[in-house]
């Protein structure tokens, strides 16, 4: 076996053109531009990256008191929230009370109003009561007045003839009005 020569190993392609050697460089060209643009990129996005880290910075550095600000405002309102329902639980729990309290006073006030009239009706029983026994207790007195002033039995029988004894009309009311009409 024969080794073969180092010349016989290399083997030239044929020939090439013009085109193709500008082609080949153009290729070159292309992945250097793509290569340089890659690496602008990346530079270009560390620099962005740390403007991005510069106003985030500024942003914590401005806006944290701020934020802590806001914080503070929202745990005062949550706490004047709270105070808020408290008071508003109490006052409702309250006016519940009251109506309650209210219900049954005025049950009671009916109750005591019946009772009144109840009482009011009897009262005024016993008054109308009282006055008719009262009107014919006077009444009795008057009559028995009326016979013990008289003299007697006798006295009584003198002026019931006097009466008799007087024309009608004369002497009396009656009489008058009659002799006014007739003059």
């Amino acid at each position: 076996m024969a080794t073969p020569t180092p010349y016989a190993l290399l083997q030239v392609g044929p020939a090439r053109d013009t085109l193709g050697i500008v082609s080949d460089v153009a290729g070159i060209v292309i992945a250097a531009a793509v290569l340089l643009l890659a690496i602008l990129t990346g530079l270009l996005f560390l620099r962005i990256s740390k403007m991005l880290r510069e106003v985030q910075l500024g942003v914590r550095q401005n806006l944290g008191p701020v934020s802590d600000r806001a914080r503070s405002i929202s745990d005062n309102v949550e706490f004047i929230s709270q105070a808020l329902r408290t008071d508003v639980e109490q006052l409702s729990g309250s006016v519940t009370a009251l109506t309650e309290r209210l219900h049954l006073a005025s049950d009671r006030m009916e109750e005591r109003i019946e009772e009144f009239n109840v009482l009011m009706e009897v009262v005024q029983g016993e008054a109308e009561e009282i006055f008719l026994d009262t009107a014919s207790t006077v009444r009795g007195v008057r009559e028995g007045a009326r016979a013990i002033s008289s003299l007697g039995p006798r006295a009584r029988e003198e002026k019931e003839q006097e009466e008799e004894e007087e024309p009608a009309g004369v002497g009396t009311e009656e009489g008058n009005a009659l002799d006014g009409e007739q003059g």
